[in-house]
C-alpha cells in the first residue's frame, strides 16, 4: 500500500490536472457558442444562395459552366482536409486522417501518390499526411486560428483554377461536420465539379410558377453566382470544422474533468483509510507498550 505522503502527492497532482481540464472545458464551451452562431448563420446564407440558383435554373436550365464539367476519367485529384492546430479534442483529428485514407482507398486507389494533391487545413492533418508520405500543397494553419472569408476565398480561387486549367479532375472536401455537441460526422464530399439540380427536382419544390424578369440574363447571373457559391462553400466548411473541434474538445475535457474528480474521490477515501489505519496502529503500539511496562 502506498504511503500517506505518496497518496497526498497524487491527490495534489490530480487536482492540478482537474483545474486545467475544467478551465479548458469552459474556454472550449465559450468558443463553441460563438462557433455555433457562425455556422448557423453561414448555413442559412448558403441555403438562400442555393435557393436563388435553383430559382434561376427553373427559368433557364441551359447553363454551361467550366465548374460543371464532368471528366470521364479522374487522373489527378485534390483533397482539402480540415483538422485542428492543437490536440486534446478526442478523436477529432484522427477521424479526419482516417477519412482521408478511406476516401483515397475507396475512390482513388488507382492513382499514384504524385497524382493525389492534399491541401491540409490545420497542423494536425499536415503532420498526418507527412507521415503517410504525401507532400502538402501549402501551409494553411492560420485559417484555423483566425478564420476569415478572404483566406477561404483565396484558397477556393486556387482550387477553381486547378480545375479549370485541368490540372486536377476532381476536388474533394474532407472534414468533421457539426451536428451537435456530442455528434460530429466525418464527411467527404465533392467540391468540383459541381452538379446543378435538374428542372424536375426544382419543380417538385415549387408550388407556384415563377415569373421573374432577370437582368442581364439567367445565364450570366448564374455564371456570376457559381464562383461565389464555391468560395463560400470553403468558408462554410471551415466554420463547420472549427465548430466540430470546439464541440469535441468540450466533450473531451468534460470527460477528463469527471475522471479526475472520480480519481480524487477514490484517492481521498484511500488516504482516509490509510490514515485511520496508521492511527489505529499507533494506538495499538501505545497500548502494547503500556502493558509491557506494567508487567
Amino acid at each position: 500500500m502506498a504511503s500517506l505522503k505518496e497518496i497526498k502527492s497524487r491527490v495534489s497532482s490530480i487536482k492540478s490536472i482537474w483545474k486545467i481540464t475544467s478551465a479548458m472545458r469552459k474556454i472550449a464551451s465559450a468558443k463553441l457558442h460563438r462557433a455555433q452562431n457562425a455556422i448557423l448563420n453561414s448555413r442559412l446564407y448558403e441555403q438562400q444562395l442555393q435557393g436563388i440558383i435553383d430559382s434561376l435554373l427553373h427559368l433557364d436550365q441551359s447553363v454551361a459552366s467550366p465548374y460543371t464539367e464532368q471528366r470521364e476519367r479522374v487522373k489527378r485529384v485534390a483533397i482539402v482536409a480540415f483538422s485542428s492546430n492543437s490536440s486534446l479534442c478526442g478523436a477529432f483529428n484522427t477521424n479526419v486522417a482516417r477519412k482521408v485514407n478511406a476516401t483515397i482507398n475507396e475512390r482513388y486507389s488507382h492513382l499514384d501518390r504524385s497524382n493525389i494533391l492534399i491541401f491540409p487545413i490545420g497542423h494536425r492533418i499536415h503532420s498526418a499526411i507527412l507521415r503517410e508520405g504525401y507532400v502538402p500543397q501549402g501551409e494553411f494553419r492560420k485559417m484555423i486560428d483566425k478564420p476569415c472569408y478572404a483566406d477561404a476565398a483565396a484558397l477556393a480561387l486556387q482550387l477553381m483554377d486547378l480545375f479549370t486549367l485541368k490540372q486536377v479532375d476532381c476536388i474533394e472536401l474532407v472534414y468533421n461536420r457539426y451536428k451537435s455537441m456530442a455528434v460530429q460526422v466525418s464527411t467527404s464530399e465533392k467540391f468540383l465539379p459541381i452538379t446543378l439540380p435538374n428542372s424536375d427536382s426544382i419543380k417538385k419544390k415549387r408550388d407556384a410558377p415563377l415569373d421573374y424578369i432577370i437582368e442581364p440574363s439567367c445565364k450570366e447571373l448564374i455564371t456570376l453566382l457559381i464562383p461565389r457559391v464555391l468560395k463560400f462553400k470553403i468558408f462554410a466548411t471551415l466554420l463547420d470544422s472549427i465548430a466540430s473541434e470546439h464541440a469535441a474538445r468540450t466533450v473531451a475535457m468534460q470527460l477528463a474533468t469527471e475522471n479526475a474528480e472520480e480519481m480524487i474521490n477514490e484517492l481521498t477515501l484511500l488516504y482516509n483509510k490509510s490514515r485511520q489505519q496508521s492511527i489505529t496502529n499507533e494506538l495499538l503500539d501505545i497500548l502494547g507498550g503500556s502493558t509491557v511496562g506494567r508487567t
